[in-house]
Formats: structure tokens, C-alpha cells, sequence
């Protein structure tokens, strides 16, 4: 298999939460440590590259140091938008003979297994893997506050991330459409004409988006923490 190489992209403003969320803590430890620690124990993984905004460089190699991330070598600056920071990530990479994971340091739960089921589901037959859950909400097209539509919850997945790609196929794409707003790296790939592969993706491994989030957090932590079978 080809070395792996995980872009954390970290450099949101927060909008959403009220404040820049990758120093706020869970557990007494920053939200950027959690998916560090996780790729860390990734055996695949050989290094680690977290994007963060210029204002939390120092800080991050600090985390860096005291916590013993061995595989982070590099940080790279964020940009105005996620795609731009995870090309900044893209841009770093000096193993380009490998593969590329992206995960969002917004998502702390994220665990070993599903990390290396993304990775492993990786072939030739597609340019890309992305985890997968059902919708559990009966899903509506909305315009003026009317219903235009409803979808058909069967057919619709939330996706996640970590998301995994071949270098070649992630650059060039980014190359293309580095300056296009998209939401996720798999949608980059699409654009290119890429086919994504979806795999089961994990329920426990939430976006922090709101203070809520957190809260929810914090209690999936400690049932996974006390769950000894369990890794993360």
C-alpha cells in the first residue's frame, strides 16, 4: 500500500459556533488534539499536516511538541476558505507518490477503524473513498418558507470525514477549481469528472458546528473513553 499522508484543514472561522473552534477545549484538551491523536495511532499514516489560521501557527507546533504528534513535520497556513486551506495542505506534500487523507479537525470523535476502513477501500476502480450514514430525518426541498419537494430519505447520505484520495487525482483537481466554493474535497473530485466510492461511515463521529455540538461531544467522548473496546 502507498504511504498516507492526512490533511487536517482547521482554519475556520467558526461562524456558526460564535468563535474559532480549534483551540476550544473538550475534555480539558484543544479540539485539534483529538484528530491528531487519532491519525497518530494510524499505523498507515506517516505524517500529519494540520492547516490552521496563521494566528494559531505557534500555538499548534507547541500542541505539536508537548503532546508528541512524531508524524506532523509540517503546519500549514489556512486560507479564506476551506478549499483554499486544504490546497495550502496539498501544496506541502513531498511524498506525492501517495495517498491523501483529508479530515476535518472539526470532527474529534473520529476513530482508528474508520480511518483505515476509508483508506483501505481505496482501489484503482474509483479516485476516491468518503464515509457514509443514512439520513434519519425525512428530507425536504425548501424556497419561501414552501415545500417545493420532498426527497427520498433511501437514496440520501450524510457524508463525512476522513475522505481519502491518490495525490494525482486530489492536485489536479484542486489545480482546476482550487478558487470554486465546495463543502468537501469529494465534490472537488466530482467536478473533475472523479468517481467516490462510499463506505459506513460512523454516527459518533459529529461536526462541531454549534455550542451544542460540544455538549454532545463531551458525552460521546466519555461513553467511547469508558468503552475499553473502543479505540481513538
Amino acid at each position: 500500500m502507498k504511504p498516507v499522508v492526512a490533511v487536517v484543514p482547521a482554519a475556520g472561522k467558526g461562524k456558526r459556533f460564535g468563535r474559532e473552534k480549534t483551540f476550544i477545549s473538550l475534555k480539558g484538551e484543544p479540539l485539534l488534539y483529538w484528530s491528531l491523536l487519532a491519525l497518530q495511532n494510524v499505523d498507515e499514516v506517516v505524517e500529519i499536516i494540520p492547516v490552521v489560521d496563521e494566528a494559531w501557527l505557534e500555538k499548534t507546533r507547541e500542541l505539536v511538541e508537548d503532546k508528541g504528534f512524531t508524524k506532523v513535520k509540517k503546519i500549514a497556513p489556512g486560507g479564506a476558505e476551506r478549499q483554499e486551506s486544504v490546497y495550502n495542505g496539498l501544496k506541502l506534500i513531498e511524498k506525492q507518490d501517495c495517498l491523501v487523507l483529508i479530515h476535518d479537525g472539526a470532527r474529534p470523535l473520529v476513530s482508528v477503524e474508520l480511518i483505515k476502513r476509508v483508506i483501505y477501500a481505496l482501489d484503482r476502480e474509483v479516485d476516491g473513498v468518503v464515509p457514509a450514514v443514512a439520513v434519519k430525518d425525512t428530507i425536504k426541498e425548501v424556497k419561501d418558507r414552501i415545500v417545493l419537494r420532498t426527497l427520498r430519505r433511501e437514496d440520501l447520505r450524510s457524508i463525512q470525514t476522513p475522505q481519502v484520495f491518490f495525490y494525482n487525482t486530489l492536485i489536479n483537481a484542486y489545480g482546476k477549481y482550487s478558487e470554486e466554493f465546495f463543502t468537501d474535497d469529494a465534490t472537488v473530485v466530482e467536478k473533475n469528472g472523479g468517481r467516490i466510492k462510499t463506505v459506513p461511515g460512523d454516527y459518533r463521529n459529529i461536526k462541531i458546528t454549534t455550542a451544542e455540538d460540544l455538549i454532545i461531544a463531551e458525552a460521546l467522548l466519555n461513553m467511547v473513553i469508558m468503552n475499553k473496546g473502543d479505540e481513538i
